[in-house]
């Protein structure tokens, strides 16, 4: 039995449903959780493969790397992990029903991939919380 490259935090499910990516590299998002951060803005969307010259994009449950725009000063230009949680960008589910939120959203992990604040505000949707079990057990609302 071999291991699949597709783990790539400790504590993520593999298998990932295609959901609409709505976020592009450059995208300024609210930080959902209570580090310190209030906005970030995506740098780069770890395991994103596309084609030459396209920028990459990134959906709910992806894990990205971002920079800290406002927050604290010793939290601010620093480059950090995280999830996406929420989406404007409206995804279809499996079972037909479309679901879209009123901000885009992330939460700030480490590399180990535990969350690095104690409580996340908002709702996180239901395919970020399948394929994360840390931030799942971190949310008070899964839609």
């Amino acid at each position: 039995m071999s291991k699949s490259r597709a783990v790539s935090a400790k504590g993520v499910i593999e298998y990932r449903p295609h959901i609409a990516r709505g976020l592009n590299v450059g995208s300024t998002i609210n930080c959902a959780d209570n580090t310190g951060a209030k906005q970030v803005r995506i740098i780069n969307v770890t395991g994103y493969k596309g084609r030459l010259n396209r920028i990459p994009s990134a959906c709910v449950g992806d894990k990205v790397v971002i920079s800290v725009k406002k927050g604290t000063p010793d939290l601010r230009k620093q480059v950090l992990s995280a999830i996406i949680i929420r989406q404007k960008k409206p995804f279809r589910r499996d079972d037909g029903l479309w679901v879209q939120f009123e901000d885009n959203a992330a939460v700030i992990i480490t590399p180990e991939g535990e969350l690095r604040g104690s409580e996340i505000r908002g709702a996180v949707s239901k395919e970020a919380a399948e394929r994360w079990p840390r931030v799942a057990s971190a949310a008070s609302i899964i839609l």
